[in-house]
């Protein structure tokens, strides 16, 4: 089993719009960013994943999700009418995956950003590194227990 971090900009699809839908389930889609498309393609099921909120007011780790599929084409890739088209992705050639995550919990209070960069057991930890714009990224082990443990949860 791997961990993840999967951002995503709360006006666009926060982890409330997650828990809303049917069965708390929803694929991951619209990635757009090689290094990112890598990671999803090495995800599996039952890897889990903190849900995180960029570009908002309060940016920080909000919950965690559990993917429940392996990596698939990513469908919005081929509709010409979808803001994700790539018209050199097709269905015999899928240039972009996504997964399926389903929510798990939703954490009481944010773990910030400023939090997170304040602490020394994050040392190394990719959401920190300067320039990082990755909307998924891997999260070691300890990392995840560390950040759960800052939430008040349960690793």
């Amino acid at each position: 089993m791997k961990y993840w971090l999967l951002k995503s900009e709360p006006d666009t699809f926060s982890i409330t719009d997650l828990k809303a839908r049917p069965r708390r389930t929803e694929h991951w889609d619209g990635v757009r960013n090689y290094q990112a498309r890598n990671y999803i393609r090495e995800m599996q099921k039952g890897d889990h994943a903190f849900f995180y909120h960029s570009s908002c007011a309060e940016p920080g780790v909000v919950g965690t999700v559990t993917v429940v599929s392996d990596p698939y084409p990513d469908f919005t890739a081929f509709d010409p009418h979808n803001p994700h088209y790539d018209p050199k992705s097709t269905p015999d050639h899928p240039r972009w995956f996504m997964v399926d995550v389903r929510h798990d919990k939703t954490f009481r209070n944010t773990v910030g950003l400023q939090q997170l960069k304040e602490c020394r057991e994050l040392t190394g930890f990719a959401l920190l590194n300067r320039g990082n714009r990755l909307s998924i990224m891997p999260v070691t082990a300890s990392q995840w227990r560390f950040i759960n443990s800052l939430a008040g949860e349960g690793a």
